[in-house]
């Protein structure tokens, strides 16, 4: 049985939170790309992306997270990671993601840690 994916967006002072639930694989990974370009990310911004809701991940739902991170380099801001479910964390430790994503226990927590940039 499949769990559709929810996808909840908000914006904060930091940037944009994306909260997914559900599955995040081949069906349901390009509904979270077709939203990157429309998240507005400005220098020294960020984007929280809450895996806490996600029930599965599978290599499409990493390249999903790889374009986001794309998507906010180009804007000279930074992907974070939150709520990251242990069987997803696990697989992130397996291929070397958690080198390349910051992990916050929770969206909360990943907005209090951002810093404004000076000037």
């Amino acid at each position: 049985m499949t769990h559709p994916l929810t996808i909840r967006t908000r914006t904060t002072a930091a940037g944009p939170v994306v909260e997914l639930a559900g599955e995040l694989d081949h069906h349901t990974a390009p509904e979270v790309r077709a939203l990157l370009p429309g998240l507005v990310l400005g220098a020294g911004q960020q984007i929280v992306v809450d895996l806490g809701g996600v029930t599965f991940c599978d290599s499409s739902g990493i390249t999903v997270l790889i374009a986001a991170r794309n998507h906010a380099l180009a804007a000279e801001g930074a992907v974070i990671l939150a709520a990251v479910p242990e069987r997803v964390s696990r697989i992130f430790r397996i291929v070397g993601l958690e080198q390349v994503f910051p992990t916050f226990p929770t969206a909360q927590a990943a907005e209090s840690a951002w810093t404004p940039p000076a000037g």
